[in-house]
């Protein structure tokens, strides 16, 4: 049986050319509050924009390096933390979701598809999943493109699935099979 938890703890920092995915720590705070404070960013999260960097505390306390498997995203060039990327193991199924966030101000420069590379690289070929899925909200289609560029496929669309802040939202599921993530490299 493959221990996927030891795994994660052995390979807790992915980099690429660009980006390092790492453990956060409590000097991420104000790069962390910098992105849960805007409302462009937190308006498709399930969780609240941050009023103060108090909240942002806890959470980093409580939930970011407390928990596996959930990486600060730093840009390299500027040592800052841009924003978060979570990988959530399904031992039983031996697949694994995710999501993500990121800094409004690195929007659209290919941070978030360099990103998931790195973690469905990971995914693959070191924890061995067979599968990696993950949805958006319908209204979000950029998180649905970094999906598609990463070789994620549309597998369909539940409608009013979810409930987030008083809204229904209509969910668009990706997922991507380990042989076919072989057959793009």
């Amino acid at each position: 049986m493959i221990d996927y938890k030891q795994i994660m703890k052995d390979n807790n920092i992915l980099k690429s050319e660009r980006l390092i995915l790492r453990p956060f720590t409590m000097d991420d705070i104000r790069d962390v509050y910098l992105y849960a404070s805007d409302p462009k960013v937190t308006k498709y999260l399930t969780w609240e924009t941050h009023e103060n960097i108090l909240e942002t505390e806890q959470i980093l306390n409580n939930f970011y390096i407390a928990s596996n498997g959930i990486y600060a995203i730093e840009l390299e060039s500027e040592r800052k933390c841009i924003g978060c990327m979570d990988l959530r193991i399904d031992t039983d199924n031996d697949k694994a979701s995710f999501g993500f966030v990121l800094n409004s101000n690195y929007w659209n420069k290919g941070y978030m598809s360099e990103s998931l590379e790195l973690i469905l690289d990971f995914a693959f070929t070191k924890l061995k999943l067979n599968r990696v899925e993950s949805t958006h909200y319908l209204q979000n289609k950029a998180s649905g493109r970094v999906m598609e560029k990463c070789g994620m496929k549309y597998e369909g669309t539940g409608l009013q699935e979810l409930k987030v802040k008083d809204t229904y939202y209509d969910v668009v599921h990706y997922g991507i099979l380990q042989k076919d993530w072989v057959n793009l490299l």
